[in-house]
């Protein structure tokens, strides 16, 4: 079962991921963390600490570089796997931010998630900009601005596969997240199904 979780920045994608298949692993049951990053949070920090601003065309040509590779060796390693797979982040997501920076989608990412083997359900964990900020500020790590945070939001709702990802409640704690998650693998649950609530 390939399971791939999408969301805005704070929502608790990696914490969820990880903890879901650490319970798995604790079952006895085959489970696998994929992470499909694009370095947002490193070119970030660099930005900030540089106290530069990168432009938008050329930052998402390094993370769409980025983003594209680690899906595809992510697929191939899913590919070789038995068991759950959870892929932390997908194409969806830099079709996203490419939204909220008012650049275009283009073809490459949609044929790719075409022509890559469907995930099992695409789970979107949705949360507020103000409580992802919040999280965000907290770990310390990279930095989001409130209406970037909102752009984003907004971004995901206006894509035309945002209708068939399952909808998860991520203002709830991180357990709350991962009970959401465990009872989508355990009903199978697929991307045309609605919304979970927790």
């Amino acid at each position: 079962m390939l399971i791939v979780l999408t969301g805005i920045d704070g929502s608790g994608k990696s914490t969820a991921a990880r903890v879901l298949v650490d319970a798995a692993q604790a079952d006895g049951k085959n489970a696998l963390l994929l992470s499909n990053h694009a370095g947002r949070r490193s070119m970030s920090v660099l930005a900030e600490r540089l106290g530069i601003r990168w432009p938008r065309r050329l930052a998402d040509a390094v993370e769409t570089t980025l983003r594209v590779a680690n899906v595809l060796i992510s697929h191939a390693r899913a590919s070789r796997f038995d068991g759950l797979v959870v892929m932390d982040r997908h194409l969806h997501c830099q079709l996203a931010l490419r939204t909220a920076k008012g650049l275009p989608r283009g073809r490459l990412l949609p044929w790719l998630i075409s022509s890559l083997p469907e995930p099992d359900a695409v789970v979107h964990l949705d949360v507020g900009p103000a409580l992802a900020h919040k999280r965000i500020v907290a770990r310390g790590t990279d930095s989001e601005t409130l209406a970037d945070l909102a752009d984003l939001r907004d971004a995901y709702r206006a894509m035309p596969e945002y209708p068939g990802f399952v909808q998860l409640d991520a203002d709830s704690t991180p357990e709350g997240v991962v009970a959401g998650l465990k009872r989508i693998v355990h009903h199978g649950i697929v991307r045309t199904e609605t919304a979970v609530a927790v």
